[in-house]
């Protein structure tokens, strides 16, 4: 096994997961509104979501098949519409929240869970790239092109877990009424802002 490779691409999917986007706004808010359990499906989700894109990366590699510019784009363009819808629903029910500790005489939003997080996780941006585009470069960290595909998934999954169970458990600790709406708020804006930035970026490579 390349141990050189293999570190550099551990440490490369810890900051693609830990640095804020659509799947950590998704897991931060999901424990806020639902609390941990929820946000653990979500992560399952999102987990599962990945393991689709790189299934897709290892047919890409194994077919040779070229990549699309403009399919790329269209399809981080969906991703980042969807992203948005998501956000403006996160936003809507955190400032219908009371604002106080008061607990809320309605229901908890149902936010999150496992089909939640797939869609987030299978559209975001980000990931899309990363799998389809930096994915294949590291598949040489062993000799077989299957068991560097095991090894990659692995680490991906294993990582994955620690860095959303990181975030929930804070989460979990920061719970009250007034964090929770803040945290909620917070989320949804740095949603959004994801989508917009994404949606102007991926317009103006489809016009380019």
């Amino acid at each position: 096994m390349n141990t050189a490779l293999t570190a550099t691409y551990a440490l490369t999917v810890l900051l693609l997961i830990a640095t804020p986007g659509p799947v950590v706004a998704l897991i931060v808010n999901t424990a806020a509104a639902s609390g941990s359990r929820k946000a653990m499906f979500t992560a399952v989700g999102t987990n599962w979501a990945s393991l689709v894109l790189i299934g897709a990366a290892a047919w890409i590699i194994l077919t040779s098949a070229a990549i699309d510019k403009a399919w790329l784009s269209t399809m981080s363009l969906l991703g980042c519409l969807f992203i948005g819808y998501i956000a403006m629903g996160t936003l809507k029910d955190a400032l219908q929240a009371p604002a106080g500790d008061a607990p809320a005489e309605s229901a908890k939003p149902d936010r999150g869970g496992l089909l939640q997080g797939f869609m987030v996780g299978i559209s975001n941006p980000k990931d899309i790239i990363f799998f389809i585009a930096f994915f294949p470069q590291f598949i040489q960290i062993t000799e077989s092109f299957g068991k560097s595909m095991v090894v990659l998934s692995l680490l991906w999954v294993a990582i994955d877990f620690a860095v959303l169970s990181l975030y929930i458990f804070a989460i979990g600790k920061l719970a009250s009424q007034r964090s929770n709406r803040f945290i909620s708020l917070a989320s949804g804006v740095a949603l959004l802002l994801i989508a917009s930035g994404g949606l102007l970026y991926n317009l103006k490579e489809l016009a380019a």
